[in-house]
C-alpha cells in the first residue's frame, strides 16, 4: 500500500475521529480504580461509543492470526505490551498500570490513541518513570516531526529518550499510517536513525506509539492471537497521538 497523502477536508474529518477517541479515553480512565476489572472499562468505552454514534475501529478488526478482536478497547495490563483483552477476571489493584487504546471510525476515516494509567495512589518509583519517559518519548517524537525531515528522525528520538532513561523500546510493534483504513503504509518505528527513512511531507498522516519496557525489549504474543507480553515479565507502557503534517505545521489530531 502507498502513502496516501490526505486533502485538508480529510484531515478534518480525522480531527473529528481523533477528538471522539479522546471522549472515549477520558471517559474511561475515572474508571481505572483498585477492585474494576479490565471488563468494566470496556463496558464504559463500549457505552459512550453507542452515546455517540460512532464506529468502533477494533471490534471485530482481524490481526495477523485472522482472529476478530472482541472488544472495543485494549486493556494492557502490567506486562502485557499492547493488544490486552478486556476480562471480568482481570482485576485491577492498586500499583498496577493499564494501557488503554482504542480507535473510531467516522465520516470514513479512523482515529487512534493510547495512554497508559496508574491504578491508585501507590506507585513504585521505577514504574512512575516507565510512566514518565514513555510519554515523554511521544513528546519527543512528535517533536521530530517536520515536513522535510524522515521518519528516521522521529524513531530516532523516541529511542535516545527511552535509552537514556534506562528502559527499552520495542521492536515488533510499531506507529503506522492512518487514514480510510486502521493501518496504511508508512511504518513509523519508535527506533532508528535520524536522517534515515522516508522524507516527510505535507498530508501525511500517521500515529507515532512508543511501547516501553522496564527490561528487555524482547515480546511475544499469547495463545489468543492478540495480547502481546514482555518475554522477561517486566513491565510496559504505551502512548500514542494521530499527527497530522499540513501546510501550517504538525498538528496532533487525538489531543
Amino acid at each position: 500500500m502507498a502513502v496516501m497523502l490526505k486533502t485538508g477536508e480529510e484531515i478534518a474529518r480525522m480531527r473529528r475521529a481523533g477528538a471522539v477517541v479522546r471522549a472515549l479515553l477520558d471517559a474511561v480512565r475515572p474508571h481505572v480504580q483498585p477492585g474494576a476489572t479490565t471488563m468494566d472499562l470496556e463496558q464504559v468505552a463500549a457505552g459512550k461509543v453507542k452515546e455517540l454514534g460512532v464506529t468502533p475501529a477494533f471490534k471485530g478488526y482481524r490481526g495477523a492470526a485472522g482472529t476478530p478482536y472482541p472488544c472495543v478497547l485494549c486493556t494492557s495490563v502490567n506486562d502485557e505490551v499492547v493488544h490486552g483483552i478486556p476480562s471480568p477476571k482481570r482485576v485491577l489493584r492498586e500499583g498496577d498500570i493499564v494501557s488503554l487504546d482504542t480507535g473510531v471510525i467516522l465520516e470514513g476515516f479512523y482515529g487512534d490513541s493510547a495512554t497508559t494509567v496508574a491504578v491508585g495512589g501507590k506507585l513504585a518509583e521505577r514504574t512512575a518513570r516507565l510512566l514518565s519517559a514513555t510519554e515523554a518519548s511521544l513528546t519527543a517524537g512528535i517533536d521530530a516531526v517536520n515536513r522535510g525531515g524522515t521518519l528516521g528522525d522521529v524513531g530516532a528520538a523516541v529511542q535516545a529518550l527511552v535509552e537514556r532513561e534506562g528502559f527499552s523500546v520495542v521492536r515488533e510493534f510499531v506507529g503506522h499510517g492512518i487514514g480510510t483504513h486502521l493501518h496504511e503504509d508508512p511504518q513509523v518505528p519508535n527506533y532508528g536513525q535520524r536522517g534515515r527513512g522516508m522524507k516527510m511531507r505535507p498530508g501525511m498522516v500517521f500515529c507515532i506509539e512508543p511501547m516501553v519496557n522496564a527490561g528487555k525489549a524482547g515480546v511475544q504474543v499469547l495463545e489468543d492471537g492478540w495480547t502481546a507480553v514482555t518475554v522477561d515479565g517486566s513491565l510496559s507502557a504505551h502512548f500514542e497521538h494521530t499527527v497530522a503534517i499540513t501546510e501550517h505545521g504538525v498538528e496532533i489530531l487525538t489531543r
